[in-house]
């Protein structure tokens, strides 16, 4: 049943169409993700299906009595309302306290609040937690978020991401999180010239989808450039042109990825970054940090002894405050230790994007204002100039002779990070680099940094990019140390869920109390497992003989111990990898070693699914 019609509608800002002749509908508990370009349109479609804009042209019908929740991009929040009646409104405390989906929503995004704090006491972040957190308590036919994940932690989006798999609701999501977009999407929806382009599945399926799509369309335009060249060559009465069309194999999926070269040549890197940075990039010895400064604030670092090498690409992940931004700030030397020393290598060359914008004259030209940098860069074995890689990024023709001052935030910040790779940084620092990023251009940015030599430490909430640009992960969890996680963001949430962190805000059972007032983490620790993208069916038997399904279960057994056998091999690796921690030299070379592994045993699962598929196990 359809909640939601669309017919023949188009919308436009000025002389720009963002919507053109658009027809669609959204069905009763539907999930679907929508992508696009910054400025696409996306944001419009929601608002014209949510009704809370009108199109230029076409019909919008809703069904009668629809409850929609609608996340916007800005919030309504009255700024002298307190939290709690903003979120909770009139319920009284044992209504909201004895009802766990209750406490679950506020402990998970907003158990960190004072709940008598006033809308207006609030920073952004907070104030949109507050407006999320109030939506997912009332009860909807249709959800509609823009832009949800917006400052929310990696935990704290996992749990969303679980959250909303899990309700009955329809649900429409525009996200650059591309992870989460995988974890909550049945279709995907991409915002593209006006259109809205339509995809079965999340954000994996989606770019498989479009990668089969462009590789037919490219297979069609070469059979009429045949046709054309052979009538050309008929007109001039020439021999005939001898030219052979591509033969594309029927798997389309293997037929994209079969040749393809790993994302980094990362033993390659780590010995041009060694030749660039020599042995030493940070040492930390015996060093102790508080974010507020010498003995004040929360302890990130205690009696510390750490090294980052050259080539390391390392991932820092931690829950807001626990003190990732202020460990980015004392390896670039903007703030010192309480006690300790940190030695930074004699060749090392800094480049620290902060989230705090940096200044540039807003009088230059964007183009300008990169040339002044440099007009050229080496990158891999390419060498690009400042207009090709201002492309790259989003800046395309007249774009980048905008002035600066007319920039969005999101402009700015690509701008600025650009700037950082122009000055050919040997040592970066991003801290959150994604911000405000579309995911056209985030593929861009990860496929400029795999060709980029030198020691990458990230922060971001943004779990896809985080696991594609680094090789490895580390945690803040609020015992003054740096832990490696050999598994990732997913042992990270594991540890996290467990309790096992100093950090965790969340255990594994709800308490049945409640505080009579201040923060929702004093009434409930609620806390749940993030939720995976659906999987997909099994296909069918159809008509197998005795001796054929005897055969194929025998494959399925060895395909099965393969994988135990290459499953324990990998476990292995990851705690020789914890134990030689420090050790960075060890490191790459059990870091290839794991790569080939993990190669291998995705080899034998796609064996495996293709047999347990013609078994409809």
């Amino acid at each position: 049943m359809n909640l939601v019609n669309l017919e023949s509608v188009s919308h436009a800002y000025g002389p720009k169409p963002l919507l053109s002749d658009v027809s669609l509908g959204v069905e009763a508990g539907e999930r679907i993700g929508v992508v696009g370009r910054n400025g696409g349109g996306k944001t419009t479609l929601l608002s014209v299906i949510a009704g809370a804009l009108r199109p230029d042209s076409g019909r919008v019908t809703h069904n009668r009595g629809l409850r929609v929740g609608f996340l916007s991009q800005r919030d309504d929040l009255d700024p002298g309302v307190p939290v709690r009646e903003i979120v909770l409104g009139d319920l009284a405390e044992h209504e909201w306290a004895g009802d766990q989906r209750v406490r679950e929503i506020l402990a998970n995004l907003i158990g960190d609040l004072d709940l008598d704090a006033r809308a207006a006491d609030l920073s952004g972040g907070e104030r949109r937690r507050t407006a999320l957190a109030r939506l997912l308590i009332d009860d909807h036919d249709l959800i509609m978020l823009d832009e949800p994940t917006n400052h929310l932690d990696i935990e704290a989006i996992a749990w969303l991401a679980g959250h909303l798999a899990g309700r009955k609701s329809a649900l429409v999501v525009v996200t650059h999180d591309r992870w989460f977009l995988d974890a909550v999407s049945m279709r995907t929806w991409e915002v593209v010239d006006g259109r809205v382009e339509r995809y079965e599945g999340g954000y994996a399926a989606y770019v498989l989808a479009k990668a089969e799509r462009a590789r037919i369309a490219q297979a069609a335009e070469e059979r009429r450039q045949n046709l054309m060249r052979k009538e050309i060559a008929w007109l001039r009465r020439g021999p005939p042109a001898r030219t052979s069309k591509p033969k594309f194999r029927i798997d389309a999926a293997q037929a994209l990825i079969a040749n393809e070269p790993p994302a980094r040549e990362t033993v390659e890197l780590m010995r041009f970054a060694a030749a660039r940075l020599g042995k030493t990039v940070y040492d930390l010895e015996d060093v102790t940090l508080h974010a507020g400064g010498p003995g004040t604030g929360p302890l990130v670092l205690d009696h510390l002894t750490w090294q980052f090498g050259p080539g390391d690409r390392i991932g820092l992940i931690g829950v807001n405050g626990s003190g990732k931004s202020s460990l980015l700030r004392l390896l670039a030397d903007t703030i010192k230790p309480d006690s300790g020393r940190v030695t930074r290598g004699k060749t090392v060359r800094l480049a620290h994007l902060s989230q705090e914008l940096a200044e540039v004259d807003p009088t230059r030209r964007v183009l300008e204002s990169v040339e002044e940098v440099r007009k050229y860069l080496q990158l891999g074995k390419r060498e690009w100039t400042a207009s090709q890689l201002l492309e790259r990024l989003g800046f395309k023709g007249e774009a980048q002779w905008k002035v600066v001052g007319d920039l969005s935030g999101g402009e700015r910040r690509r701008l600025q990070l650009l700037r950082l790779l122009m000055d050919d940084p040997n040592v970066l620092l991003l801290d959150e680099p994604t911000n405000d990023l579309d995911i056209e251009t985030l593929n861009e940015l990860e496929d400029l940094l795999d060709g980029w030599p030198g020691t990458l430490i990230l922060v971001s909430h943004d779990r896809y990019f985080l696991e594609r640009v680094t090789d490895r992960s580390v945690a803040l969890l609020g015992d003054g140390k740096l832990s490696l996680l050999p598994g990732g963001v997913d042992e990270y949430l594991e540890r996290r869920a467990a309790g096992t962190a100093v950090t965790a805000r969340l255990g594994t059972a709800a308490t049945t109390g409640a505080a009579p007032s201040g923060r929702i983490g004093a009434i409930t620790e609620a806390a749940t497992a993030p939720a995976g993208p659906p999987a997909s069916a099994a296909g069918q038997t159809g008509g197998l003989s005795a001796k054929e399904e005897r055969e194929l279960r025998k494959e399925l057994n060895r395909l099965e111990r393969q994988l135990d056998k290459l499953g324990d091999q990998e476990s292995r690796l990851h705690a020789a990898m914890a134990d030689a921690a420090s050790d960075y030299a060890k490191l790459g070379s059990l870091d290839a070693q794991l790569r080939e592994i993990k190669a291998q045993k995705e080899t034998v699962e796609a064996e495996w699914l293709e047999v347990a598929d013609r078994l409809g196990d």
